[in-house]
C-alpha cells in the first residue's frame, strides 16, 4: 500500500470552500465532502433512478444509486493502488451522477432537447453541470448556505465534462476547459472507475433480462479471453457462477493495467504537485491495447444493449414523458409554484429542468398520469 503522493490532492492544501467554514474535527475536508453527499438528498433518489433499465422492471438491476456505489468501490481501489486521496475520489465517484435524470440518457437527452427548444438561451442541459448544480445551489440542508459547499476539489471531479459557454461562466472552476489543462488525478481516476463499472455491470444486467447472451458477447475479445480462462479453472460452472466470475475477471483486469499504465506515465512525466498534474497531459489511462477491448466492448453494447428494441420502447416513452411534462410546467408555471418566472423564460426553463432532473422514474410517471391520465 502506498503513502499519499506528492502529486496526490492533500486535504490541507484544498483551495477551499466558496463559503468559508470552520475545519471538521476528527476528520479531513475530503471526509467531510463525502459524508455530505451521503447525507444530501439527491444521492437517495439515485435508488430510483434508471441506469438502463427502469426502476419498476426488476429489483435486481442496477440503478444510479448502486452504480455509483460500485464506481466509488473500484475508484477507492485505484486511488489506494496510485498513492492518492482515497476520500476525494469515493466523494467525486458518489456524486457524478446527482444531477442526473429520470430514465436515464433518454431523460437527459430529452431534456436538453427541450431546453434548446424552448430556450435556447438558456444553454440546454448538461448532467455533469447539473450535478454541480445540485451540490451548489439546490440542496437546501444547512443555514447559512445554499448547497453543500464542498471543497474546489470535489467540484473540479463532479464536473468532468463542459460546454465553453459554460466554462466561461464557472471562474476557476471553468478555466481548465478553456484552457486545455486536466483535472486531478483523483477525478481522472473516478471518470475511469465510472468507465469500468458501466460497462462490466450492464452486461450482468443484459445478460440478467435476456437481452444479452453469452455467446453474442464470446464476439467481444475481452469477454472471450476471460470466458475462456474462467471455464479453464471450472469447466462445469453454471451460468450464473460463470458470468459472475467473468465480470469479476475483467474488472480486476482493468484496474490492474490502469494501475500499472498510469504508473508509467507518472514515471514518464515525473509530476511533483497537484498543479503538475493539472498542466500535463492526462495521465491515467489504459494501455493501447486494453483501451481497443474496451472500447470494442462499448460499441457491442451500443449495439446490442442500449438500442435493443425493447429498451428503446422504453427510451421512446420516457423522452415522451420528459417532454409533455416540460411543456406542461411551461404553460402552466403554476404546477411549479413559480408563476412570477413567466416573464423571465432562462430562469423559468432552467427551474423547469431543475424540478424535473431531481424527480425519480416512478414519481416522473405518477406526475405524468396525473396530469394527462385524469
Amino acid at each position: 500500500m502506498m503513502g499519499l503522493a506528492s502529486y496526490a490532492c492533500h486535504p490541507e492544501r484544498s483551495r477551499g470552500r466558496q463559503h468559508p467554514e470552520a475545519p471538521p474535527q476528527g476528520r479531513n475536508q475530503f471526509q467531510r465532502d463525502r459524508d455530505r453527499i451521503i447525507h444530501c438528498n439527491a444521492f437517495r433518489l439515485l435508488e430510483y433512478k434508471t441506469q438502463v433499465f427502469i426502476n419498476h422492471e426488476g429489483d435486481l438491476f442496477r440503478t444510479r444509486l448502486t452504480h455509483s456505489i460500485e464506481v466509488a468501490q473500484i475508484a477507492r481501489t485505484l486511488a489506494r493502488n496510485l498513492g492518492l486521496h482515497e476520500d476525494l475520489t469515493e466523494a467525486i465517484s458518489l456524486a457524478h451522477d446527482l444531477g442526473h435524470t429520470p430514465f436515464g440518457h433518454a431523460g437527459q437527452d430529452e431534456l436538453n432537447a427541450c431546453m434548446n427548444e424552448f430556450a435556447p438561451e438558456a444553454g440546454g442541459f448538461e448532467h455533469n453541470l447539473q450535478s454541480l448544480r445540485v451540490v451548489d445551489e439546490l440542496e437546501e440542508r444547512y443555514a447559512e448556505f445554499n448547497g453543500l459547499n464542498l471543497c474546489f476539489e470535489t467540484r473540479e471531479g463532479i464536473l468532468k465534462h463542459c460546454s465553453v459557454r459554460h466554462a466561461a461562466q464557472l471562474g476557476e472552476l471553468g478555466a481548465r476547459f478553456l484552457e486545455k489543462r486536466q483535472p486531478s488525478l483523483e477525478a481522472q481516476i473516478a471518470n475511469l472507475a465510472d468507465e469500468i463499472a458501466y460497462n462490466n455491470h450492464d452486461i450482468d444486467d443484459g445478460i440478467r433480462s435476456g437481452l444479452l447472451s453469452v455467446d453474442q458477447l464470446l464476439e467481444v475479445r475481452i469477454f472471450a479471453r476471460h470466458h475462456e480462462a474462467v471455464l479453464r479453472r471450472h469447466p462445469k460452472l453454471e451460468r450464473r457462477r460463470l458470468v459472475g466470475e467473468i465480470i469479476r475477471s475483467m474488472i480486476n483486469t482493468l484496474v490492474v493495467d490502469l494501475t500499472e499504465n498510469t504508473l508509467a506515465q507518472l514515471a514518464e512525466h515525473k509530476p511533483e504537485t497537484v498543479d503538475d498534474v493539472r498542466a500535463a497531459p492526462r495521465l491515467a489511462a489504459f494501455s493501447p491495447e486494453l483501451r481497443r477491448e474496451a472500447d470494442e466492448l462499448k460499441r457491442f453494447l451500443m449495439r446490442n444493449l442500449y438500442r435493443h428494441a425493447r429498451v428503446m420502447r422504453m427510451t421512446s416513452k420516457a423522452r415522451r414523458i420528459v417532454r409533455e411534462l416540460f411543456i406542461a410546467f411551461l404553460q402552466e408555471p403554476r404546477l411549479l409554484a413559480d408563476d412570477y418566472l413567466r416573464d423571465d423564460p432562462v430562469r423559468q426553463a432552467r427551474a423547469i429542468a431543475d424540478y424535473l432532473a431531481g424527480m425519480t422514474d416512478r414519481y416522473a410517471i405518477q406526475e405524468h398520469r396525473n396530469l394527462f391520465q385524469m
